[in-house]
């Protein structure tokens, strides 16, 4: 199988069931984000290099996929039979969450990101994350997009800031508050 084919030269691209959409779509823009954020935690998961944690991050990237699958499938046209996504996987996001969160001092303020290499890392995913969560949202708005993709989206980048701050916990990298100024 050849890595090019040629077919996308004029700017459009294929779904899963053989429509052709502009690269700029909106469900590609989904889903190409998505993949982003998958490459990105993969980054995350080399610079963290704890067997637990990259367990988990395995696990997400493996959902990542899942989820891009069924936004690069024609709602209609698709006949491929795709990985599912289930409650459980969103609950598994926040049994993470409620684990990390009962380790760590309680929120009293916003924190900047940044305090360590790695910290920055996790924050950059987490925005990264909520880009694909509102280009999802917007494709929703027009075509049919599961709810458990919107729940689970919603749910990782909330996992994703609670990582940061178990990892500036665990590095002992200041957080630094959020100080508006008053003038």
């Amino acid at each position: 199988m050849k890595v090019y084919t040629k077919k996308g030269d004029s700017g459009t691209t294929g779904l899963i069931g053989g429509t052709r959409l502009p690269k700029h779509h909106i469900r590609i823009e989904s889903y190409g984000t998505v993949d982003e954020l998958n490459s990105y935690i993969g980054l995350l998961r080399d610079l963290i290099n704890e067997e637990s944690k990259s367990a988990v991050l395995i696990e997400i990237q493996d959902r990542l996929f899942t989820i891009g699958s069924h936004l690069a499938a024609d709602p209609v046209k698709s006949k491929m039979t795709l990985p599912e996504l289930f409650e459980s996987d969103v609950t598994f996001l926040e049994n993470q969450i409620d684990e990390m969160d009962a380790t760590l001092p309680p929120m009293k303020f916003f924190v900047l990101p940044g305090g360590n290499a790695v910290v920055s890392q996790c924050h950059i995913a987490r925005c990264i994350c909520r880009r694909a969560e509102r280009l999802v949202a917007h494709l929703s708005e027009s075509e049919t997009v599961e709810p458990i993709i919107s729940a689970y989206m919603n749910r990782l980048s909330d996992y994703l800031f609670v990582l940061s701050r178990k990892l500036a916990h665990e590095l002992n990298a200041k957080e630094t508050p959020w100080k508006p100024r008053t003038s």
